[in-house]
């Protein structure tokens, strides 16, 4: 059954019960999962999941429920718990569905014609590249801990009691290998990935590289001591901090008070270098789609303009308390879970320096490409103090690894000390940044 079957045979259950609302969400799926070791495939996982779930308004009660069996008896299960669940919930007037908009953004790139025709030789063959190539590319490389490859192929649909009625088709794919390098006694891992929509949109040679860099150049580091200094955060490490940052944006975070950014729209907030935008229409972006988990347009939102906090993210249930237009953030962990909010594609523009141009000027410093435990950080204050990695940087220059070390500050206050900002932007899922050189920052080492 299509995504289309799975909605009708639930629509037909909807039109015999009493309800102030209804939205059914049906989706369908390939996934192929491939991992290589010692040059032979170690696993191989392919699976076509399909299900259907529906929320249902009753009363200001929103209930959910969803199913993987389309029998007749199971949808009508659904249906009914998903009532019980809007019945015994605390009731609030915010509650509603989306009406359909006027148009939805054309976003082209988004599905791969020609990946459902790539043999599975092929693809076999990119798991297996990445690790001989990987090995190859450096005798102190002596391992490869895991070489993958993966694709996805999905078609989901939305439709509302208020005529909302939405269907896409997406390909993803991506594939990633770590390596262990090991000199004189001392062994440093590094991992890299690439993601397209399309399977010749992969680089094994750009993956490999990567994590070949990452794994040998930590070799022989050492700690230094510590310091107050000019730090350069590579895009990782950027894009890492600002993932901690993403959930202030929320506006169920702004609402409910747990959001570092509640009450501070048209401030100043970080460096006026910086301007943030979530684009869920980004090509080639990896939360990108022509519309959101309730079938609202997705939309290219700036959130930080040259500093300035602009805008809030929207579901329709928060963008309802505010008397505002939601701005397509409602996003699915699957089938299997309500819609929550989210972010599409969070990043930090480019901006006009090369990322060993950042370098300049820094007499004594560091250059971070590593950290550890961020998801620690406080997302209410901010606060951080973490571990990391990186280079010592001296009169402009690398000169050694370094690690041992921790770096601590608040989120806020890192941001607002940029001074330099990379043209080298690249995501981490659905989360970007280029290169940042912050003017302070205090290095905890020997």
């Amino acid at each position: 059954m299509d995504t289309a079957g799975m909605i009708s045979a639930v629509q037909e259950i909807l039109a015999n019960r009493s309800l102030d609302g209804w939205e059914i969400t049906a989706a369908s799926s390939h996934i192929l999962s491939i991992e290589v070791k010692e040059q032979k495939v170690d696993t191989f996982k392919c699976s076509a999941p399909l299900g259907v779930s529906v929320r249902v308004l009753k009363n200001g009660g929103m209930g959910f429920s969803f199913s993987t069996s389309m029998a007749p008896e199971d949808l009508a299960r659904m249906v009914d718990n998903a009532l019980v669940g809007a019945e015994s919930q605390t009731p609030d007037a915010d509650h509603g569905f989306p009406d359909p908009p006027a148009v939805y953004p054309d976003v082209p790139g988004l599905f791969d014609d020609g990946l459902a025709a790539v043999a599975e030789e092929a693809k076999i063959a990119v798991a297996l590249d990445l690790e001989r190539l990987t090995l190859a590319a450096d005798p102190r490389v002596r391992k490869v801990r895991k070489a993958t490859y993966g694709d996805s192929m999905v078609e989901t649909m939305v439709v509302n009691s208020r005529g909302v009625s939405c269907r896409y088709r997406g390909t993803s794919v991506s594939a990633s290998v770590t390596a262990v390098a090991e000199e004189n006694g001392q062994s440093q891992m590094g991992w890299d990935f690439d993601f397209s929509s399309r399977f010749d949109g992969i680089s094994v040679e750009r993956i490999v590289a990567g994590a070949v860099a990452k794994a040998t150049g930590l070799l022989g580091a050492a700690t230094v001591p510590t310091m107050r200094c000019p730090a350069v955060l590579d895009t990782y490490v950027a894009t890492e901090i600002l993932e901690v940052l993403a959930p202030a944006f929320l506006a169920e975070s702004v609402q409910k008070g747990k959001s570092l950014l509640a009450g501070k729209r048209g401030e100043m907030i970080v460096a006026p270098l910086l301007t943030i935008r979530d684009d869920g229409t980004l090509p080639g972006g990896m939360g990108t789609a022509p519309f959101d988990a309730e079938g609202v347009p997705k939309r290219n939102t700036v959130l930080v303009q040259n500093g300035r906090l602009d805008s809030y993210l929207y579901d329709t249930l928060r963008a309802r308390k505010e008397g505002v237009a939601p701005t397509g953030n409602a996003i699915r962990s699957g089938i299997k879970s309500p819609p929550h909010m989210g972010v599409s594609n969070l990043f930090i523009e480019n901006g006009t320096e090369a990322p060993e141009a950042l370098l300049a000027g820094i007499t004594r410093g560091v250059l971070l490409t590593e950290v550890m435990g961020m998801h620690t950080a406080n997302t209410i204050s901010g606060d951080f103090s973490v571990g990391a990695a990186g280079f010592l940087v001296e009169d402009g220059r690398v000169t050694r690894p370094v690690k041992g070390i921790a770096i601590a500050g608040n989120i806020l206050e890192l941001f607002r000390g940029v001074e330099a900002v990379g043209n080298d932007l690249r995501f981490y899922g659905t989360v970007g940044s280029p290169s940042l050189r912050i003017a302070a920052l205090d290095v905890s080492g020997e």
